[in-house]
């Protein structure tokens, strides 16, 4: 009977988390040489390749994404064996992808205000789109992920629909003729993506002008007069911009907005995380109806 130390697969999961064997040696506390050591001995023993050498950066095989997942269930396994003779609770690392600076500052405040009831819990953000925070989720490389899409996403936590609009500063030039000045966030992001196909609609031609991950940088960019853009309603007047009701394009179509986590275990707190981010979120939730500025008292954690 083959063994396989759990060093092992906390390396393997730490490489792949932090997506570098330097990083994992650093947080491990272990040199670079240590770590590509036990991936390869992991790998003998195993009789396989976990990690895709054909591919830069860390790239999980098909066997390695299925490995994955089991090795995070015997450490938690582990982990909680080691949690009931130890004098304190075990720390857990949520890790969370958004959609830029869109939701802010709802997320900070909501992450803070949840540590007060889970003060173990430690968080690592980072931002990027949706598509990409899924497969990541898939792969168990992500916790929880928030975002956008032009369709519903299955097995959403929880997912609402956002109606969208275009903004603009009277002072843009409009011209009937010339190709209407986009501000975006990006081709990956759904909101441009909305833009595009409303314009396709009627044949009008566009060229982006301006692309930011910011939403305060696209908010200048369209109060100096560059450009337009679609945003969901629910953001205009955080961002400092009016709706443009009478805008000669069709209407952008609504987006699906939700939060999504990964399977497996340690959900109770990933599942607590979601529908308090969703509370603030959604402008259909009371939070949203009450103001944003402050979360009333009885949504606080």
């Amino acid at each position: 009977m083959i063994n396989i130390p759990t060093e092992l697969l906390r390396t393997l999961v730490t490489v792949v988390d932090l997506r570098s064997f330097t990083k994992a040696a650093q947080a491990l506390g272990v040199t670079q040489p240590a770590v590509s050591a036990q991936i390869k001995r992991l790998q003998q023993l195993l009789g396989a390749d976990i990690l895709d050498k054909s591919a830069p950066g860390v790239l999980l095989t098909p066997l390695g994404e299925r490995i994955i997942d089991q090795a995070r269930r015997l450490l938690a396994i582990n982990d909680s064996i080691l949690g009931l003779t130890m004098p304190g609770p075990l720390s857990q690392t949520i890790r969370v992808g958004v959609p830029g600076d869109f939701i802010l500052p709802y997320l900070p405040w909501t992450l803070a205000q949840f540590r007060m009831r889970w003060p173990d819990v430690r968080f690592r953000v980072r931002s990027g789109h949706r598509e990409m925070f899924l497969r990541e989720l898939r792969q168990g490389e992500l916790d929880l992920c928030i975002g956008m899409s032009v369709a519903s996403v299955r097995d959403s936590r929880r997912e609402w629909r956002e109606q969208t609009a275009w903004v603009h500063n009277p002072v843009y030039p409009h011209d009937g003729n010339a190709p209407v000045a986009l501000v975006s966030f990006g081709e990956d992001c759904a909101l441009h993506r909305t833009a595009v196909a409303a314009l396709d609609q009627i044949g009008r031609a566009y060229e982006v002008v301006y692309v930011s991950p910011s939403t305060a940088s696209l908010a200048a960019a369209i109060n100096a007069g560059l450009g337009i853009m679609t945003l969901t309603r629910s953001r205009v007047e955080t961002a400092g911009l009016a709706v443009w009701d009478d805008a000669p394009y069709p209407r952008p179509a609504d987006l699906f907005c939700g939060i999504s986590i990964r399977e497996g275990d340690g959900r109770e707190a990933l599942e607590q995380l979601a529908d308090a981010v969703a509370l603030v979120l959604n402008p259909q939730s009371v939070a949203t109806q009450r103001g944003r500025t402050e979360l009333p008292a009885e949504l606080m954690l």
